[in-house]
């Protein structure tokens, strides 16, 4: 059945082979550069009665339009479960179909079944005692850096320390601002509601006071840190990880430990305690503002209250709390950006890997300082 009889274009010939066969075949130009048919243009021909597809082939030339013809036709043929046999293409055109159908198909993040309770549970175990010696290693080659800088013989640059500490300092003023008065008001608030039925609102004061200078000032800035400056770790040192950067480093005997981790480990020591007092402070004016013009405490009585309930070592507790939380989210975000793969999305995954950490590991030691100090009488 000639459907182009101009040798220039392309040719197509389809007759009825012995049996229920179904021979195609193709001459002339295949190219995209023509208007070549559509495939579905054979269905009328593919029928029931036709269970084999044979081709033969006298092409003067062919490209990617062709294959498209094809991809199409095997498809119509698999729908009908018609059996094709290809030795009749060019030798090019079957190797080309062949690596077109071995193309696996691509699963869909978040599409795969869900997996059962425990076998999640346990595969977070698993991970987790994977990740254990890689995690102490990693604290061994920190504690042997700070070993190097008492003693003279680091490569740490101190410009870039000064540099992390403003980025870890003054750039978080803001968001540790807001996010302390806030829990301030929160805290006013909710001791106003209680003590308001013994007549003790006055208490307010002792209580936003202690409260912000022991626990939540040190565990609101180390929560802040984690998301804001641990993620900005993981990210900055997962990048260098992804671009070959730290490899260069170690090629020209440079430690990373001694370049990248300690400078950002000693801002945040150095930082997070600060932001702790501050934050600190924020809260407390913050119970201030809300007792003056909400509950009628006078501004000196709420000032006496709490400067005679605030103690020295409410105020050691809390900066010696802000310290490990700083630690631990230098060592979190650190930890996972240099432990980051080769590609963006590792990058991401380090990211939010150090916030996931950092939280967690903020949270186990302020349950241990707490029990601690609960147990020497502070």
């Amino acid at each position: 059945m000639p459907r182009d009889n101009n040798a220039q274009r392309w040719q197509l010939e389809t007759h009825r082979t012995d049996g229920n066969g179904l021979e195609i075949a193709f001459a002339g130009r295949w190219c995209l550069d023509q208007a070549l048919p559509f495939p579905d243009a054979l269905t009328t021909e593919l029928t029931d009665s036709i269970d084999r597809l044979t081709f033969k082939t006298d092409l003067s030339s062919w490209d990617s339009g062709f294959l498209a013809y094809l991809f199409r036709l095997l498809k119509l043929c698999a729908e009908r479960e018609i059996q094709v046999e290809q030795e009749g293409l060019p030798e090019g055109v079957r190797q080309l179909l062949a690596m077109g159908n071995a193309v696996p198909e691509q699963k869909i993040a978040g599409r795969e079944s869900e997996k059962p309770l425990l076998f999640r549970v346990g595969s977070a175990m698993l991970d987790f005692l994977q990740d254990a010696p890689a995690s102490l290693d990693f604290l061994g080659e920190i504690i042997l850096a700070f070993g190097r800088l008492f003693t003279g013989k680091t490569r740490l640059r101190w410009g870039d320390l000064w540099w992390e500490i403003e980025e870890v300092g003054p750039r978080a003023l803001l968001i540790v601002s807001v996010i302390s008065f806030l829990v301030g008001l929160i805290l006013a608030y909710l001791g106003a509601d209680q003590l308001r039925m013994v007549g003790a609102q006055i208490f307010i004061a002792d209580l936003v006071a202690i409260g912000m200078v022991r626990e939540v000032g040190a565990l609101m800035t180390g929560i802040i840190i984690a998301g804001r400056t641990g993620s900005a770790f993981a990210a900055k040192l997962g990048t260098m990880q992804v671009n070959e950067e730290i490899d260069a480093l170690k090629t020209l005997g440079i430690s990373p430990i001694d370049f990248l981790v300690l400078p950002r480990i000693l801002a945040l020591l150095l930082m997070v305690p600060l932001l702790t007092l501050y934050a600190s402070f924020i809260g407390m004016l913050a119970g201030l503002m809300i007792s003056v013009t909400i509950f009628d405490i006078g501004l000196f009585e709420y000032y006496n209250q709490t400067v005679s309930a605030l103690e020295l070592e409410h105020f050691m507790v809390g900066l010696i709390k802000g310290s490990v939380y700083g630690a631990m989210v230098a060592y979190s975000g650190c930890m996972r950006g240099m432990q980051c793969g080769r590609n963006a999305t590792a990058v991401g995954e380090a990211a939010t890997s150090a916030v996931v950490t950092g939280i967690l590991l903020i949270t186990i030691s302020a349950s241990i300082l707490t029990i601690l100090f609960y147990q020497i009488g502070i």
